[in-house]
């Protein structure tokens, strides 16, 4: 109908529809060999992942994570039902098959042969997360059994004699040689997946894999950016230990080192808090350095026990020997605006940089040394603390290993 002005009606523009934001979902599979209720960094880093990246799924709308947890460990008193992702133990073979298949994105915590074979023949994005040496040493360690030294890296070396003689030594001839040829195709198959995580930049030159990037542990803010417990001359100094009792974590030297803290009238309390293998040699050494009474067994500590415990001591020490690949108890104590001390050997040197003390591995005198330079001037070294605790917040933070995986299988 015409205007009875004379002009043609201004027709209004056709709307335009605006898609909504679809919501993507993406089937994440974590496979870790060894988890809770066992204790170990590999376990605490694993779930703290997987329950990140379930949280983080509920803030944002447009991309929904389902993750699905695969382990080899019973669950014993644990409940499981209570966590916020699934989780199946000891699944059979067509079980593990039908989860990977089913999966978008895969990831290993450290190249377990079976899933890694699996994902390789399926054709799945596959992301491996290196929290050791498995793609370069037979036993995964870099500890040379035989004398129990530092493995300078024999398999990488080409000394295949030296690796088979070092698994030989706990495994026995037959599986050692044949652990020493799957470490060939294990390598071969890291070098294929879709990604390679390394926990620190030491363990990334280490393993030399293409498509590498380094994510940092990231450990659970307590929020206190003052030191927990003052060192001060007053108190006698509270000595730490936190992780498991085995032959690379170097205890003994902490032992030796303890001895001549008593013999050089230093006022101290060692506490030991974990458990593993070598509980009973440790317990017979103390007592044949006449140290017992100042050493205290906790046994493993979890929640608010391993809290209370922590906040007591002072000086948290790691002595490894062989290639720590990173060092979590040191992170958790440094992010307690805690001092650590630690064996300057592998990733355990990158973590603390110079933010805490530094020993010669493997040698008690050296770490004596340390120790009693802190009793006898504990204001010294204070601003370390606080060095320790700005170090953690700005590299060791939970939001960022959670944000650095996703981006990782966002991007795959």
């Amino acid at each position: 109908m015409s205007n009875p002005n004379g002009f043609r009606k201004k027709q209004s523009p056709p709307r335009l529809s605006v898609p909504e934001k679809v919501k993507t979902s993406l089937k994440l599979l974590i496979y870790s060999h060894d988890w809770a209720p066992l204790v170990g960094g590999v376990q605490t880093v694993t779930k703290d992942l997987a329950e990140g990246i379930s949280s983080w799924s509920k803030t944002h709308a447009n991309q929904v994570i389902d993750v699905t947890l695969i382990t080899d460990s019973a669950a014993g008193d644990m409940n499981d039902s209570v966590l916020p992702f699934r989780v199946i133990r000891r699944p059979g073979f067509a079980s593990l098959l039908a989860n990977i298949w089913s999966a978008d994105v895969v990831h290993l915590a450290n190249p377990a042969f079976l899933p890694l074979v699996i994902a390789w023949l399926v054709r799945k994005p596959t992301v491996i997360e290196h929290h050791g040496y498995h793609a370069i040493c037979p036993n995964g360690l870099l500890l040379y059994t035989p004398d129990s030294s530092a493995c300078p890296g024999h398999f990488m070396a080409g000394a295949y004699g030296k690796c088979v003689a070092c698994c030989s030594e706990t495994m026995g001839g037959m599986r050692g040689f044949r652990t020493v040829l799957f470490t060939f195709l294990r390598r071969w198959l890291c070098a294929h997946a879709s990604a390679n995580i390394a926990i620190s930049d030491h363990v990334a030159q280490r393993i030399c894999l293409p498509r590498t990037q380094t994510i940092y542990h990231g450990v659970r803010d307590s929020g206190f950016d003052i030191p927990l417990k003052t060192l001060t001359a007053e108190y006698c100094l509270q000595i730490g230990y936190v992780g498991r009792f085995v032959e690379e974590k170097g205890l003994p030297i902490l032992i030796q080192a303890a001895k001549k803290l008593k013999e050089g009238g230093v006022s101290f309390r060692l506490t030991l808090i974990g458990d593993g293998d070598m509980r009973e040699k440790l317990e017979s050494e103390i007592d044949s350095q006449g140290i017992r009474d100042r050493v205290r067994f906790t046994g493993y500590l979890t929640g608010t026990a391993l809290e209370l415990a922590l906040e007591e001591i002072q000086v948290i020490v790691m002595t490894s020997q062989v290639e720590e690949a990173a060092g979590l108890a040191a992170m958790e104590h440094m992010m307690r605006a805690g001092l650590v001390v630690v064996a300057d050997i592998g990733g355990l040197g990158e973590v603390v940089g110079e933010a805490g003390l530094k020993f010669v591995p493997g040698d008690p005198n050296s770490l004596f040394i340390r120790l009693r330079e802190i009793a006898e001037n504990p204001s010294a070294f204070e601003h370390l603390a606080m060095a320790a605790r700005r170090r953690a917040a700005e590299k060791f933070t939970l939001p960022a290993m959670i944000q650095e995986h996703v981006s990782v299988y966002q991007r795959l």
